[in-house]
């Protein structure tokens, strides 16, 4: 009998690996290039993103999501969404002097954690569900 290993059809590894190279991707496209902040009349300072870009990187996500998440692989969508987007913005803010970056990656972390996972459950209550054998007697 052949030994099933841990990189097998089921792991979760390989989902997780090519969805978090995909959160990176999608955010150097979508935030990666923004680095100007907008100074209002009144001097405060905006951005430097926008919301259209934030709302592009969310949905370009969505649908790897949804489809692995379909397919059953919710862990390796939580945790392969979730190590992209941290790391990427981790590595895009990492210049900060203040050292104040470090919150806004948590909460990167945070969000992408509990909306991914919110996602995969939404989607495992929408699909639909194998037959059963019902037992013989």
């Amino acid at each position: 009998m052949r030994r099933r290993t841990d990189l097998g059809p089921t792991s979760p590894l390989p989902v997780a690996l090519a969805l978090a190279m995909m959160a990176a991707a999608a955010w150097a496209a979508w935030l990666g290039w923004d680095q100007h902040r907008d100074v209002q009349p009144d001097g405060s300072q905006t951005g430097p993103y926008e919301a259209w870009q934030v709302i592009g990187l969310g949905l370009t996500l969505l649908v790897p999501v949804c489809w692995a998440a379909y397919r059953g692989r919710a862990a390796g969508v939580v945790v392969g969404v979730t190590a992209g987007l941290t790391g990427a913005a981790a590595y895009d803010w990492s210049d900060d002097a203040s050292g104040l970056f470090v919150i806004g990656v948590g909460m990167v972390m945070v969000g992408s954690l509990v909306v991914t996972a919110g996602v995969c459950a939404l989607i495992a209550a929408l699909r639909p569900k194998a037959p059963t054998a019902r037992s013989g007697g």
